[in-house]
């Protein structure tokens, strides 16, 4: 069993590799809620979320690719360890933060692209980051502003 101290160490090295914010990723897995070893699903699209940071499973063939396994280990390795779960998480929302052009934009994207739903999530997000102190409300209002002036 993973500690709570060993997946925040996991996070923050996550969040260094990816330059994404650490604060950002907490925000996720809390709303995600997921943990080590879950397998949620199926999702309307026959897709399953997995772990602490419920990463999709449509991210498995690109991972098995890259990591040169099979479809069945890469996905016991994002759902059975919170290590590679966070470090994914870290790597698909990097991506959608340079898809979307700014840090609101691939927190929405992280969850769905779907106009509205990705934003609702959004927000869920950043309510979360400001109730645990890791964000000031200004920050929140600023990021929220500038994604929807690109829009």
């Amino acid at each position: 069993m993973m500690t709570a101290h060993a997946l925040a160490v996991c996070l923050m090295m996550a969040s260094q590799t990816y330059q994404v914010p650490p604060a950002v990723m907490v925000g996720i897995m809390h709303v995600e809620g997921g943990h080590v070893g879950q397998q949620v699903g199926p999702n309307v699209n026959g897709t399953y979320d997995l772990g602490p940071m419920q990463v999709n499973t449509r991210w498995l063939p690109e991972l098995a690719m890259a990591w040169n396994v099979n479809y069945k280990t890469a996905l016991k390795l994002v759902r059975d360890d919170g290590c590679v779960n966070v470090r994914v998480a870290a790597w698909i929302l990097r991506q959608k933060i340079e898809t979307a052009g700014s840090l609101y934009g691939g927190i929405a994207y992280y969850h769905s692209a779907t106009p509205g739903v990705g934003t609702r999530y959004a927000a869920k997000v950043i309510n979360v980051m400001k109730r645990k102190g890791l964000i000031k409300q200004d920050y929140a209002k600023a990021e929220s502003k500038a994604y929807y002036a690109q829009r």
